[in-house]
């Protein structure tokens, strides 16, 4: 990488506080602060440090960076722009405007080159984590003597908020246990927030905090000095080449809006436009004489990074052909994997697979159905990477001949501890890193503690799997601090995550391969403690729970549709035959997935739940999600306080969550003359 001249230097930096200067002052809103006070750190790590291809993002052997304090999008949107990316300057005109390439905070699918969507402070850098631990893992996997195919750095930028945030410690600490000694970050420790000056709330001693960890520290480099950011970056490679090498934190103190002569060093230039005055005096206090968003020709020339990236990958790719040549198996399963692709044979695989699950006749939990689909699933998957947050016993989430990952030890399941935010956070960094689908398990209350990391999955589209146990009062004894009420009703509202509620073997069964099978987004699979009995095996065919609810139980005439999910199925089917030995018909539909179930055609979802027929919902859950699948007339059993301390048994019947109190509300609106025979389900 080039080393700029000293005013050349300063004058790239100062192309990127002016960028984002004028971007923020058009749109009249954003955060110039952290952009004008990085743009030295920016220049050394993007010009002097980074590799990367701007005419190929995805290249997968790329640096990745991550702008964790991604409130200062401007600084990323700037690199962008300057060092070659399909990125012009026009998107920075329209910065913060409707369906722009550069929203108020970066995007990944939205803008070319960024690698995660940041904004919740503290997950960009737990992201970093996983990238981190993804591209630790994907090398003990595929790299051979003299063939380093897998060879790169993750780059973090993060300022006080971020490490204000608990998650900041979730996954920092791990990342020292771990050794991730090619994970560098970069703190802007300008002393500044929204509020003002931190030293009120934040008086951590970071550097001692991050030694604590068992991370590298270079404390207190000025970051306005390129020479001493470019030795700590130096010094930071160096460990991350060492056998026994530590994650780097370099400290770099800074002056927040540095350049504005007026706003520097307050939180007035954190989050908001300077203003038309204070942009000039910017200007001629920076010396910069040029019209908003131009530039000087010698500075442009000196960003443009296209070439450099366009060799770094041409060598790359050379040494991969070379490394195809020597291990021809293992170069395709590098690039399958690298694209997200499933193994060719996986889909024709799973109706024995199916079938076999089907088949067995025994009461078993969901989790434990969870566990036997994954020791039929993990085999045909290598880039299956699972784990669980210090519940594996509980969740189920380790699999017959899975591997251990640890410190220095590669492997396909790791032990997170308890960090279920950090965990959550740290998959989509593995997710979006790529060669994994990685997935991870709690209790499922406590995915109140992930549920930002989960709903960021969702935002960015990524192939996560959540397992969730233990999944309703169901879980007995523990109480109602372990009990989920509003969980899973609450998790089903958070748009593009995919919620299956099984209700034995092989609907848990079929959850996992269309969690699997899914590219554009997560799954969240709650699952239950208690044994439930085998309800499809035999009767109902994989391609029709797929389509998330379906009629499992049918009568002639039927009078009213009971709906069940999960292990209140087995409620619903009592019910029905309590209610048959009175003359009432009715028909059981299983809901797997209300989200699957609401993507298919009208025609579909009205042959499985007929408008003109009165609908009964049972779910050991909050009721109020039910309404709109069974109306105003129909009727939701449920529960809509938390729970007991009790056996599972108790409970049920405590909170009326039975076969009678279903069978009571088909039967008050039965009696009401809801009838009417039903519609039949289409092939």
């Amino acid at each position: 990488m080039s080393i700029p001249e000293p005013e050349l230097a300063s004058q790239m930096a100062n192309a990127i506080r002016m960028l984002a200067v004028d971007a923020v002052e058009q749109a009249k809103s954003g955060h110039p602060g952290a952009p004008m006070g990085m743009a030295e750190i920016a220049e050394v790590l993007w010009n002097r440090h980074l590799k990367h291809n701007p005419a190929n993002p995805a290249w997968a052997d790329r640096d990745r960076f991550v702008l964790s304090n991604g409130h200062g999008s401007m600084l990323l949107y700037a690199l962008l722009h300057l060092t070659g990316y399909d990125l012009a300057v026009d998107e920075l005109k329209r910065f913060r405007q409707l369906h722009s390439k550069t929203p108020g905070h970066p995007e990944v699918g939205i803008t070319p080159g960024v690698e995660t969507t940041t904004g919740p402070l503290g997950q960009g850098l737990a992201n970093a984590v996983g990238m981190a631990l993804a591209e630790k893992l994907l090398a003990a996997e595929f790299n051979r003597e003299g063939h380093m195919v897998v060879d790169h750095h993750t780059y973090v930028f993060m300022g006080d908020g971020c490490l204000m945030e608990g998650i900041s410690h979730e996954a920092c600490s791990l990342a020292g246990t771990l050794r991730l000694s090619k994970l560098i970050a970069l703190y802007d420790d300008n002393g500044i927030s929204i509020d003002g000056h931190v030293e009120g709330w934040f008086t951590d001693d970071t550097p001692k905090r991050f030694e604590a960890y068992g991370w590298h520290v270079i404390p207190k480099v000025d970051g306005h000095d390129p020479a001493a950011v470019d030795a700590a970056l130096r010094a930071a490679r160096a460990q991350a080449a060492r056998p026994d090498g530590k994650p780097t934190l370099i400290c770099c103190q800074t002056v927040i809006g540095q350049g504005s002569p007026g706003k520097a060093g307050t939180h007035d230039v954190h989050g908001a436009a300077l203003g038309a005055d204070e942009v000039q005096a910017t200007r001629d206090a920076l010396g910069w004489s040029h019209a908003p968003f131009e530039l000087p020709a010698e500075v442009a020339q000196a960003w443009d990074a296209r070439e450099r990236g366009r060799a770094a990958e041409h060598a790359w790719r050379e040494r991969f052909e070379a490394y195809r040549t020597a291990f021809p198996e293992a170069a395709a399963a590098f690039e399958r994997r690298m694209q997200g692709e499933l193994p060719a044979d996986f889909a024709s695989r799973l109706p024995a697979l199916f079938e076999a699950i089907a088949a067995r006749p025994d009461a078993i939990a969901t989790r434990k159905a969870s566990q036997n689909a994954l020791d039929a699933l993990a085999p045909l998957l290598p880039e299956l990477f699972g784990g669980s947050a210090d519940l594996t016993g509980s969740n189920l989430t380790n699999f017959k001949g899975c591997t251990v990952a640890g410190r220095d030890r590669a492997g396909n399941h790791l032990s997170w501890g308890v960090r279920e935010f950090g965990m959550a956070a740290a998959l989509n960094g593995m997710a979006l890193h790529g060669g994994f689908i990685p997935y991870g398990g709690t209790f499922l209350t406590f995915s109140d503690y992930s549920r930002n990391a989960v709903r960021m999955a969702a935002l960015m589209k990524l192939r996560v799997i959540h397992v969730f146990t233990h999944d309703s009062i169901g879980l007995g004894e523990d109480g109602p601090t372990h009990q989920s009420v509003e969980h899973v009703p609450s998790l089903r509202l958070i748009p593009n995550l995919d919620v299956w509620r099984p209700a034995d073997g092989l609907e848990t069964a079929v959850a996992w391969a269309s969690a699997i099978e899914r590219a554009d987004g997560p799954t969240a699979l709650t699952l239950s403690r208690q044994n439930l009995p085998n309800l499809t095996g035999g009767k109902v065919a994989a391609g029709t729970i797929r389509r998330g609810g379906y009629v499992l139980s049918d009568m002639e005439g039927a009078q009213a549709v009971l709906i069940g999910t999960g292990s209140e199925l087995t409620v619903a089917m009592a019910a029905q035959a309590a209610l048959a030995g009175e003359g009432i018909a009715t028909r059981v539909v299983s809901m797997p997935c209300t989200n699957v179930f609401d993507r298919q055609d009208a025609a579909y979802q009205d042959a499985v739940l007929p408008p003109h027929l009165p609908a009964v919902a049972v779910e050991a859950a909050h009721p109020d999600f039910w309404r709109k699948y069974v109306g105003r007339t129909g009727a939701v059993v449920g529960i809509a306080s938390f729970g007991e301390s009790a056996p599972a048994k108790d409970l049920y019947a405590h909170f009326g969550i039975t076969a009678q109190c279903v069978a009571d509300a088909v039967r008050s609106r039965v009696r009401a003359g809801q009838r009417a025979p039903h519609a039949a389900v289409p092939a």
